[in-house]
């Protein structure tokens, strides 16, 4: 039997959420051709944010690297919504990862690894994707991890 993406989120002890409504004038994602582009996602869970603060101050890495995961998952949430079911993602194609960082911080991969470590518990191999980690200044609602994604999708 083949399992699906969702239950490996299930087997993960995880729940894909709802997706988040935009806070601005735009949509969480938007299909083209065969990608799904995800807006930036924050950890938000319940409709709250779960942590503010910045990297190098008030949050540390693996609690920034959860924070990714989290992310990650609602950049899912935002995919599934555009193709009905996360069996259709031939492959997660980007990540770009935004951490919200003091000045000498420079561990932001290790923040992004969060989701990526995810996804490719999700997706296997199909998971594997190029990648960006970018230290900010800030982020919306003082969010410390932003992420966004392309998946590419299966006819």
């Amino acid at each position: 039997m083949n399992r699906t993406p969702e239950d490996r989120i299930v087997e993960l002890g995880l729940v894909l959420p709802d997706v988040v409504p935009p806070a601005g004038s735009f949509q969480p994602s938007v299909k083209s051709g065969p990608y799904v582009y995800t807006s930036g996602q924050l950890p938000i869970v319940n409709g709250k944010l779960v942590m503010t603060g910045k990297l190098g101050q008030t949050v540390t890495t693996q609690q920034a690297a959860e924070l990714a995961a989290i992310c990650a998952l609602n950049a899912l949430a935002a995919v599934r919504a555009e193709v009905r079911e996360l069996s259709r993602v031939r492959r997660i194609v980007k990540v770009v990862g935004f951490v919200a960082s003091v000045p000498d911080y420079s561990d932001q991969p290790a923040v992004v690894n969060g989701a990526s470590d995810l996804l490719t518990e999700i997706f296997g191999r199909a998971g594997t994707h190029a990648r960006s980690a970018i230290g900010v200044v800030a982020l919306p609602r003082n969010a410390p991890v932003e992420l966004e994604l392309i998946a590419e999708i299966a006819d």
